[in-house]
């Protein structure tokens, strides 16, 4: 016979086994494709907006995906104006180390593969486009702002002692050129019109693209993107493949948290705001020690502009006088000048936040209009708390020892010029020139000490 008390306990473990067992299903049904792939498979993955380290990231793992579903093929549908070298490059040693053929597809009808664009196009497996799209101006933007002259940085009438020293702008034109031709050998592509698109920043439509050799191919849709490379043979870095994608299944990858996250904080407007949540945040908890709510919000948001100010493209001289307007307009609080220190921390202010991002590539800036609506919000409001003081300063004494005199006090009690009277709801010890009757109202005249100097109210003396 079966023990009952045997039989309860064991009710909660085997609860906790069937709850263990669900979570696990489930986990596994998150991380597993929805249905069972009955044949060969290709792994899409979208790229909309500026290349950055959140873009870099998310090829990365698709392609890490892709290794590891056994998939055939990697698509990256793209649509960008450009971004960062440093991406880029990451992104380009991804596709080129990839044992998986990478495609690259511009589309939809519309979109574009400029500058960063460009040159991974010349990197992947697979070229192609969509028709009205466009690919060219591969020009490097100069970090710190400025263009590279087209000509390589130098002026067609400089001296031979110029053209002897290259500027950086000539190192940056050439190494870019340098590049994307050893990109277009490695791919078999055009290699002229690679470095035009950087030395003079040409573009193409996919017509003039295919017909220039600069893609493989022009494709309506993905399925005939599928159909065309299908039988073609690509160059991985473990040999030669040839492409079986014929009615190949297509399985979207989508970016996890992490890297909407990521691609979220380093938006170089939302991480210029998160830091001025997180200044404006320790601002008011100095201001009212203890409030707690305004130190913890701008603490994390402080934390979360400098994780992505560490990736963002960042001029430390913009963010120094950033740090420098924020600290002067603190110590205005505490050091009033009349305005000097809070409007010499708002000029330093603005000035810092044009110079903050180190670069003119798209995507990469922060809009004018945020700056220039902060520094105006900035400035309204240092004004109205200056004016607020200076109102307060012509205002009567509220508060404090000195707020009493003038006040009337009732007496308590009263023996030979001294006694105890009751002043705002408090006992005081007083003394007066003259005798005075418990229960009579009298003026507090002055203070001495901890003792009032009182005398009769004019209540009193009047008739």
């Amino acid at each position: 016979m079966a023990n009952p008390t045997a039989t309860n306990r064991a009710r909660p473990a085997a609860l906790i086994l069937i709850l263990c067992g669900c979570l696990l299903l489930a986990a596994h049904l998150v991380r597993a494709p929805l249905f069972a792939q009955t044949g060969p498979t290709a792994l899409l993955a979208d790229i909309d907006g500026a290349i950055g380290p959140a873009t870099s990231e998310y090829v990365s793992r698709t392609l890490a995906a892709a290794r590891a579903r056994g998939s055939r093929l990697v698509i990256l549908r793209m649509d960008t104006p450009g971004g960062l070298s440093t991406a880029m490059r990451e992104i380009i040693q991804d596709i080129i180390a990839s044992p998986v053929p990478v495609a690259i597809y511009v589309s939809p009808s519309g979109a574009r593969a400029a500058s960063a664009g460009t040159y991974m196009l010349y990197a992947s497996h697979i070229a192609a486009m969509a028709p009205g799209t466009n690919l060219g101006a591969a020009t490097p933007v100069q970090i710190g702002g400025g263009m590279p002259s087209p000509t390589g940085g130098r002026d067609k009438d400089a001296t031979k002692d110029e053209k002897a020293h290259p500027t950086i702008a000539d190192k940056t034109v050439n190494d870019s050129i340098a590049y994307i031709r050893s990109l277009a050998q490695m791919r078999d592509r055009n290699v002229e019109w690679a470095e035009k698109a950087v030395r003079e920043a040409a573009s193409l439509s996919a017509e003039e693209a295919a017909a220039e050799r600069v893609i493989d191919l022009v494709a309506t849709s993905l399925p005939a993107l599928l159909e065309a490379i299908d039988g073609r043979t690509v160059k991985l870095a473990e040999g030669e493949v040839t492409l079986a994608t014929s009615g190949m299944t297509i399985e979207r990858y989508e970016a996890d948290w992490r890297i909407k996250l990521l691609a979220t904080i380093t938006d170089p407007n939302l991480a210029y705001i998160l830091m001025l949540v997180g200044i404006y945040g320790l601002i008011f908890e100095f201001y009212s020690p203890g409030a707690i709510i305004p130190g913890v919000a701008g603490g994390i948001s402080l934390l979360l502009a400098l994780y992505a100010f560490n990736i963002l493209p960042v001029n430390f001289a913009g963010l120094a006088l950033v740090l420098l307007g924020m600290a002067l307009i603190l110590a205005e609080a505490f050091l009033p000048s009349f305005g000097v220190l809070g409007f010499g921390g708002i000029a330093a202010f603005t000035v810092g936040s044009i110079m903050l991002m180190d670069t003119d590539v798209p995507g990469f800036t922060i809009s004018p209009l945020l700056i220039g609506t902060t520094a105006a919000m900035s400035s309204l409001l240092f004004l109205f708390v200056l004016l607020m003081v200076m109102r307060s300063r012509k205002r009567a004494v509220v508060t404090g020892p000195e707020e009493l005199i003038g006040s009337r006090a009732i007496v308590i009690d009263w023996d030979g010029g001294r006694g105890r009277v009751r002043a705002h709801g408090e006992v005081w010890q007083a003394r007066a020139a003259g005798e005075l009757e418990p229960g009579s109202n009298v003026a507090i005249r002055a203070i001495d000490g901890l003792t009032l100097v009182v005398g009769p109210s004019e209540q009193e003396q009047s008739p």
